[in-house]
């Protein structure tokens, strides 16, 4: 296995371990909070909307499509590339007392107002009713995703590690939609692709970690289980740097060079990324602690023969 660095001493990370998770905990009831108080700002996905795709014959300048869209006072437009430097795809929201064709006319209106070379590709309208559709099911794809991963914890490991792993990975989901809560960042369709992506990617670390634990189980029969989770997380971490610090990568060269269409997507990736280490290595190692892991929940004590009968 390739290393980037060796420990030669274990890190005594459970010894932390209530620091850690009240620290989690503090920033899990931010969260809530924010969720409560402010809530998601829902995008033209989920409220319903107008998308134009319009196409110049040059590279179209985004700043001024946008500047333009906004001066008929649509402030929560989305302009953004599609497919080509010429193309553009213009999300604007549903308007009160607006229909969905009179504001396509206003806003190619404005745009020929500064080029009248734009030419409109197509137009989709969305109503509230399939906003609110797809916001019901992004919500059950989450549920679904969630049972599913906790099922395969279970399954692969023990009851204790699959509430361990579920509790942190909704730690990480709720932290996500969180920030975005708090922010008051645009939560689109694609947003959530990335916090269902966020859901395995967490899992994975966790998996890596609980399964280097079951093995220290096994094989360190007279080791103290803190001292054995503590060898379990040193022992991953540098496979744990390694991942995590190329996957960054990628998604830090989406958030500076992918443009308005991944930013945010970006934005719940990298959120997802650096919390996912946190709650894999200091929110479920900790609980799967707390929960009384044992070596008898994996070995099984060797069977008395009874004696031969003379």
């Amino acid at each position: 296995m390739i290393e980037f660095f060796h420990l030669k001493k274990d890190i005594p990370f459970m010894r932390y371990g209530r620091v850690t998770t009240t620290i989690s905990l503090i920033t899990f009831i931010i969260a809530v909070w924010a969720l409560a108080a402010k809530g998601l700002n829902l995008g033209v996905d989920f409220t319903g909307g107008t998308v134009l795709e319009v196409s110049y014959p040059q590279v179209a300048q985004i700043d001024r499509v946008r500047s333009a869209v906004e001066k008929l006072g649509y402030k929560e437009v989305a302009v953004q590339n599609f497919g080509s430097a010429r193309d553009v795809l213009i999300r604007l929201p549903a308007k009160q007392r607006v229909s969905g064709a009179q504001l396509s006319e206003q806003v190619m209106g404005a745009l020929k107002a500064d080029n009248p070379q734009v030419v409109l590709k197509r137009v989709e309208f969305t109503g509230p009713q399939v906003g609110k559709e797809l916001y019901d099911n992004g919500a059950l794809a989450l549920l679904v995703v969630s049972m599913g991963i906790m099922i395969y914890l279970a399954l692969r490991f023990q009851w204790k590690f699959a509430l361990a792993g579920i509790i942190a990975n909704m730690h990480d989901v709720v932290i996500i939609l969180g920030c975005f809560a708090l922010f008051q960042w645009e939560f689109s369709l694609t947003v959530l692709a990335g916090v269902l992506a966020i859901l395995g990617y967490s899992v994975n670390e966790s998996v890596v970690v609980f399964d280097r634990i079951r093995e220290n189980l096994r094989k360190m029969r007279k080791m103290e289980i803190p001292a054995l989770i503590d060898n379990a997380i040193t022992t991953t971490m540098s496979r744990t740097v390694i991942t995590h610090a190329m996957t960054q990568m990628m998604v830090l060269s989406m958030l500076l060079f992918g443009g308005e269409a991944l930013h945010y997507f970006a934005v719940a990736l990298t959120i997802g990324i650096l919390f996912g280490i946190y709650s894999s290595v200091l929110v479920a190692s900790p609980i799967v602690l707390w929960l009384g892991v044992s070596r008898e929940d994996f070995i099984k004590p060797p069977k008395v023969k009874a004696e031969a009968m003379v």
